[in-house]
Parts: C-alpha cells; sequence; structure tokens
C-alpha cells in the first residue's frame, strides 16, 4: 500500500501486485531412469557372453541387434509391420465403433442400458482368446479371424469406459443447464461430452494395449505375414534372436501408440488444467 500526495493511503493496483505468470519449463526425463533397463542389458550380455545364457534359450542384444538390422535391411522387417499395422488398424477402427456405439447407447438411454449392457456384461466376462476355435469355425483361418480378434479386444474397454463416462456426468451442471433452458443436444454438447472425454481416453489407452495383445495371438493361427509370422518361422528354427526383434517391435508399436493417445488426451483435455 502506498501513500498519496493528499496522505490518504490509495489503494494497491491490482493489475500491479497481480502475479507474472511463470512460463512452463517441461521437465526432462530423469537419467536415473535409464540406469535400471542399462544394466539387465548389460547383465543380458555379459550372461550371453560367459554362456551363463545359451543362444538356444536366448540370444545375446548384440546378436538380437543385428537380426534387427539384417531384417531391416532385406525389407522383410518392413513388410511384416505393414501387413501388422493394417490388420491391427482394421480390427481397432471396427471395435472402437462397437465399443463406442453400445456405450452411447447405454450410456443415455435407460431402455439402452437395459437392453444392451446385460449381454455386453455377459460376453466381457468370457476369455475372448478363448473364442479363437470359434472364429477359426466361423471365418476361417483368413484375415477375417485376425481382425474380429482385434476388434473384440478393442470394444469391451471402450464400451466400459464410455459408458461410466456418460453416467458419471456431474448431475449438477446438467440441472444448471437444464434451468437455463439448454436442449438435450447443447446439454449432451458441452456437459456429458466433455465429463466423459477423459475416461473415454483411458479406454482408448487400454483398448490399445488389447489390440496389440489380440494381434500376437492372432497372427499365431496360420499367419503368411505379419510380425507374428515373422516370430512363428524364427520358432521354428529356433531363431530366437529374430523372435526377440519381433518381440521390440510389438513393444514399440504399443508405446508408439499409447504416446499418441497421450498426446491427443494432452490436447483434447487442455481445459483441465486452466
Amino acid at each position: 500500500m502506498s501513500i498519496s500526495t493528499t496522505g490518504v493511503p490509495s489503494r494497491a493496483d491490482p493489475a500491479a501486485s497481480a502475479p507474472v505468470p511463470r512460463p512452463v519449463r517441461r521437465r526432462l526425463p530423469s537419467p536415473r531412469r535409464w540406469i535400471s533397463p542399462v544394466v539387465l542389458l548389460v547383465a543380458w550380455q555379459i550372461a550371453s557372453s560367459t554362456g551363463v545364457l545359451p543362444p538356444e534359450k536366448l540370444s545375446s542384444p548384440w546378436t538380437v541387434l543385428q537380426a534387427g538390422f539384417a531384417s531391416a535391411s532385406s525389407g522383410e522387417l518392413g513388410t511384416a509391420f505393414l501387413v501388422s499395422l493394417g490388420r491391427v488398424g482394421a480390427g481397432f477402427v471396427l471395435g472402437a465403433a462397437a465399443g463406442i456405439l453400445l456405450g452411447v447407447l447405454s450410456g443415455l438411454s435407460r431402455w439402452g442400458e437395459a437392453l444392451v449392457d446385460p449381454p455386453v456384461q455377459m460376453l466381457r466376462t468370457l476369455p475372448f482368446l478363448g473364442l479363437i476355435p470359434l472364429f477359426i469355425l466361423w471365418f476361417g483361418i483368413g484375415e477375417e479371424t485376425k481382425i474380429l480378434l482385434v476388434a473384440l479386444g478393442v470394444a469391451f474397454p471402450l464400451y466400459l469406459n464410455v459408458h461410466s463416462g456418460i453416467r458419471g456426468a456431474d448431475e449438477r451442471l446438467v440441472e444448471a443447464t437444464r434451468a437455463l433452458g439448454f436442449t438435450r443436444g447443447e446439454r449432451l454438447w458441452h456437459v456429458v461430452v466433455p465429463g466423459a472425454l477423459p475416461q473415454t481416453l483411458v479406454g482408448l489407452r487400454q483398448s490399445l494395449g488389447v489390440a496389440w495383445l489380440a494381434l500376437i495371438v492372432g497372427e499365431t493361427v496360420n499367419a503368411d505375414a505379419g510380425i507374428g509370422y515373422l516370430i512363428t518361422n524364427a520358432r521354428d528354427f529356433l531363431r530366437t534372436d529374430v523372435v526377440v526383434v519381433g518381440l521390440v517391435v510389438y513393444a514399440v508399436l504399443g508405446l508408439a501408440t499409447d504416446a499418441l493417445v497421450r498426446l491427443l488426451e494432452r490436447r483434447t483435455l487442455r481445459w483441465r488444467n486452466q
């Protein structure tokens, strides 16, 4: 507080006293997080070099790296990558459409919940990988079985999260918008969709993880292309280095898709930090 020329204490200027926002600094990952992975790799290499870990059980990291370069140079890895990406993409689109549609129907309507939720919950409790024999009988051993297996794995996590997100919308906000005369469409757009979006994105991350798991299993069923075929073929020839290369590719793809969803989450949920 300052003293004016008339001797009367003047009111502090709110603009002048307001805290100046500091620029947000992005934290870099701590190098300590790399210690344990590097130690594991070194221990793995030492165990392989000393014969403690025989190559027919598991190849050394250096051999795996060489096999990865060889597969990439020959184009075999790139072709398998594209085939697997196409399968998981098609299955994800089908499963996400079904999961979101059913979740919206059961979340927005009491009748929808009564009709949709019981059969979905019954199917959800089944281990979907146990349905492979039936899928083979119904759809054969072609691409349909692999794509539908991925779709089935994607649909349930998205359904549960979309349904729960809609049901968990803030009732006070819904009542407030109803009192303000919002139409049903406006209430959905301004209250229900923003409220359900965080949990829907969580379901999206879970679904992508399950999609890669389903693809790994599906591609072991009479596949003639893809990462799974690469792994199965390498297993027959005891090429553990190529098997590890395929598993690393699966892991990288899973991490990449998860990072994309997290980026989408930061973009679409920016309002939560304001």
